[in-house]
């Protein structure tokens, strides 16, 4: 049996368990039982250690060509950050502050726009802190007078890095519509 990239002897695996079932004598000692699993655990980690490695590399070389390519459109502006955005409707109010909370309505997406979180979905704005969200839209907020709707594109580094747990898998680059609503 191949399992998860692992080759497994079915028939001492079966074997095995019938023995232990029936309370039949078993041909590997607690120890050496012990140090099977042990073993398995290790080779285990290590696969998914791989997997998540290779991911982040495509990820950030998928990011790293389409705000490349991203960053020659018409409308697109590139902040020294890497933070790059586009004005789909500039707003004429105030600019928040890193002390500012900001109400927000926002769609996150992919790259390949696969949506993966909404305030629209959702039916209600998103109230925060500017300083307590990604830092790419930390560094934006501030850039956006309220009534303004901007489109975000994210390097993963301003995003959530090369955590696994982050939209899209480690070091994903992420597209946000972020309409600024107000300020507190």
């Amino acid at each position: 049996m191949k399992t998860q990239e692992l080759d497994i002897n079915d028939k001492a695996m079966f074997a095995g368990w019938s023995a232990a079932f029936n309370g039949d004598t078993l041909q590997l000692t607690e120890e050496d039982m012990l140090a099977t699993l042990n073993n398995f655990r290790k080779v285990m980690q290590e696969k998914v250690q791989q997997r998540a490695k290779a991911q982040a590399e495509e990820n950030l070389a998928k990011g790293n060509t389409f705000l490349a390519e991203n960053a020659k459109k018409e409308g697109v502006v590139t902040l020294e950050s890497g933070l790059q955005y586009k004005v789909i409707e500039e707003g004429s109010g105030e600019t928040p502050t890193e002390k500012s909370k900001v109400t927000v309505h926002y769609r996150g997406t992919l790259l390949n726009g696969e949506e993966f979180d909404s305030s629209y979905k959702r039916g209600q704005p998103y109230t925060t802190p500017v300083t307590n969200v990604i830092k790419g839209w930390t560094e934006a907020l501030q850039l956006m007078p309220v009534g303004s709707k901007w489109e975000l594109y994210v390097p993963s580094n301003l995003a959530y890095g090369n955590s696994p747990r982050g939209p899209g898998g480690p070091n994903s680059a992420l597209v946000f519509e972020v309409e600024l609503i107000g300020i507190e």
